[in-house]
């Protein structure tokens, strides 16, 4: 890069000095425009000395990345990733209440559905059997050690516990491990790009190097993650593979499956209609994997989980509950109870919460339908479980929120997106960032912007020619009118785009980056022929250097852009961040190669045209960085930026930074992501906001209608 610079402020140099005409080289843009290719130069002579001093350390970085660890460096790196994990997870277990006497006894047992599992004689040699509750989590320890291939899918529906008893067991392994076990570690699937690591010890090998960067320290040994992950010293815990997409989930079956050996070990969490759904798609069951499924908590069950969470706190009323749901007098609670999501809802609420409402609601709750009793502890839920999980600074865990909210404005907000949700048809399908923008009436910031775009084109016109002559008023008029109308038209299209990625990626595309650069040589040559053609005698060679630079410079900045804008395969996204992230990325590489073709057309206008300095420099970059907003074809970010001051002028929408809610929604376990959308974790809770506000519904659909030009009210005929 510093020989580039350099090479580049000499040509720069000899060009100038080449085109300067007589009396020019005192005027203040030449000073400025020679301080500019100094600058240059000195960038190339920095950039040329670091490399050279970091020279030594990349050799001996390099040298070390060839050594392989030896034994005893693999068997102490593990003891400090085992000792990692548990600190890691002790905090979280204490959060959710995993750890502590009052836990909930889920039991487990093997799925009765052998259309997900694996032949018998390869999970366990024989008939399969995994049985055990979870509070009882040696057991099932053993039972996981008793497995032919030690690899398990946990099975269940939303709320039944399925990460719990995967971090239980994570814990049991590393706090009973041998020298010899591989440590386990939790990762979630959504992170796990198969285009990126198509095998699994590579993936590990990444997230170890990254959550894990004591084990890159220099004093443990070389390569330290790389040995740990292809010498099965890892026992991967993949959290969540249900919040994949299907297609991704079926990818990542199949890359497990081709990747593991047959002493590879592994747990995997998965929803058990999603993971059905994946074996169909991808035609194969996970591997010799043991496959399990909870059983519904009983009354007696759930009821001796309450009473020791009161701390025999129980009082006449508690005793009254405790007794009714026991014998059945309470059939709603007992279905409410019947998971852990819903009996921890009811501690949370009516024990841990200090504005719970009186245990007598259970008893009255109890004996009506259960949707009453779900509904009541759906509006404390929100609450309770902020109050629970405060915000903490810096690298935040996964269930806790990177900023403090108010309980009173997150309900109102997820209210807002459960309705948007179900005007839209998408109840099941969940929140699309860039789909928010499609449901909310932006006209004025629309018009806004064309407005903008138009004045500021009018304006530069204005100011690129001489101003004090009257009739030039009438083409910047002109000029600003017809980017108005042009301005308009195209951001009418960003909000039913889908969101971008920059591709740069050469396989199966080399094609496509000699076809945008034979354009860009052809775009040159035209640019020289109308330098020459329009130049006096005595400029032809410079003209026909201008127009060559300017047409194949243009042609070359924003071929590029084309080349490498691609859309994003939603159907195998990894989270809404990274398209979120990948959209922004996109539209910025446009708006700097805008910027630079709008400069680098100034400097030919000021040098070549000789129009005034300031006038030619400021107009090229401005109009070069609005043509790179304007031009592409995916404009999602741009489009929700557009909306979310629309959505944040009316506090019972959603906040400004929309993103950063909908994240920490996820964390703090009222949403679930399924590639790059946000569902409602808890359906209960959905339908509860759905039913709370039913008059938005009409409202939303009103204005939709306005926009549209229909004036009539849904429903209504005239």
């Amino acid at each position: 890069m510093g020989i580039v610079f350099l090479a580049l402020g000499f040509l720069l140099m000899n060009w100038l000095r080449a085109n300067e005409t007589p009396g020019f080289g005192e005027t203040l843009p030449a000073k400025i425009l020679d301080v500019a290719v100094l600058g240059v130069m000195m960038a190339g002579v920095i950039a040329l000395a670091d490399w050279l001093l970091r020279l030594p350390l990349w050799r001996r970085r390099s040298a070390r990345s060839s050594l392989a660890a030896t034994a005893a460096q693999v068997d102490r790196a593990k003891e400090v990733l085992t000792g990692r994990v548990i600190e890691q997870w002790r905090t979280e277990t204490a959060l959710w209440s995993i750890e502590e006497p009052a836990s909930i006894s889920v039991s487990w047992r093997s799925t009765g559905r052998k259309e997900l599992m694996d032949h018998p004689r390869l999970v366990t040699g024989g008939a399969p059997t995994f049985e055990g509750p979870s509070e009882d989590v040696a057991v099932l320890a053993d039972g996981f050690r008793a497995l032919r291939c030690r690899r398990l899918v946990i099975l269940g529906e939303p709320g039944t516990g399925k990460t719990v008893l995967a971090t239980r067991l994570l814990l049991e392994f590393a706090k009973t491990r041998r020298p010899e076990d591989p440590v386990p570690v939790l990762l979630s699937a959504a992170r796990w790009d198969v285009d990126k690591h198509s095998e699994l010890h590579e993936w590990l090998r990444s997230c170890l190097a990254s959550d894990y960067p004591a084990l890159c320290a220099e004093e443990l040994g070389p390569n330290l993650p790389r040995a740990l992950a292809t010498r099965g010293e890892v026992l991967p815990v993949l959290d969540g593979l249900d919040e994949l997409p299907t297609k991704a989930r079926s990818r990542i079956l199949l890359a497990l499956n081709r990747s593991m050996s047959e002493s590879g070990q592994l747990i995997v969490t998965c929803r058990t209609a999603q993971f059905a759904e994946s074996v169909r798609e991808s035609g194969e069951v996970l591997t010799a994997a043991a496959v399990i499924e909870p059983l519904p908590l009983s009354p007696d069950v759930a009821a001796d989980y309450l009473e020791t969470c009161l701390h025999f706190n129980l009082g006449k009323v508690w005793t009254a509950v405790l007794e009714g749901l026991r014998r059945g007098d309470l059939p709603a609670l007992a279905a409410v109870a019947s998971t852990p999501l819903g009996l921890w809802q009811i501690r949370v609420t009516y024990i841990d919460f200090p504005g719970a409402p009186p245990p007598d609601t259970l008893l009255e709750l109890g004996r009506a339908e259960a949707f009453r009793l779900n509904e009541n502890l759906c509006d404390c839920f929100i609450p309770a479980l902020i109050d629970s999980r405060p915000p903490v600074n810096g690298a935040a865990p996964l269930s806790r929120p990177h900023r403090a909210w108010e309980a009173w404005q997150v309900r109102l907000w997820l209210t807002y997106l459960s309705h948007e949700l179900e005007v839209a048809g998408e109840g099941g399908g969940g929140v699309a960032w860039w789909r928010l923008a499609r449901h909310v009436p932006t006209s004025a910031a629309r018009w806004g912007v064309s407005l903008g775009c138009g004045l500021l084109v009018g304006l530069l016109v204005n100011f690129l020619v001489d101003s004090k002559k009257e009739f030039l008023a009438r083409p910047a008029v002109v000029a600003g009118l017809l980017s108005t109308v042009v301005a308009r038209i195209m951001i009418e299209s960003w909000f039913r785009e889908s969101p971008g990625y920059a591709n740069f990626h050469f396989r199966g595309r080399g094609g496509l980056l000699v076809r945008y650069l034979m354009e860009g040589v052809l775009v040159g040559f035209m640019g020289a022929l109308v330098g020459a053609a329009s130049s006096s005698e005595s400029k032809f060679a410079s003209a026909l250097l201008a127009g060559l630079a300017s047409g194949l410079g243009f042609e070359l900045v924003f071929g590029l852009a084309r080349w490498s804008e691609h859309p994003t395969p939603t159907s195998a996204a990894r989270s809404p961040w990274s398209t979120w992230r990948a959209d922004r990325n996109l539209t910025l590489l446009r708006t700097f190669s805008g910027f630079a073709v709008g400069l680098m057309g100034g400097v030919i206008g000021w040098r070549v045209a000789h129009l005034d300095a300031a006038r030619a420099l400021t107009t090229g970059a401005l109009v070069g960085l609005l043509f790179g907003v304007m031009v592409g074809n995916h404009h999602a970010w741009l489009a929700y930026n557009l909306m979310a001051p629309r959505l944040a002028a009316d506090k019972w929408r959603l906040p400004l930074r929309t993103m950063a809610f909908l994240e920490d929604a996820y964390r703090l376990g009222l949403l679930r992501t399924e590639g790059p959308v946000y569902q409602f974790r808890n359906a209960e809770l959905q339908r509860y906001l759905l039913d709370r506000h039913p008059d938005l519904i009409v409202a939303h659909e009103w204005e939709r209608s306005s926009r549209r030009g229909d004036r009539e009210r849904p429903g209504q005929r005239p």
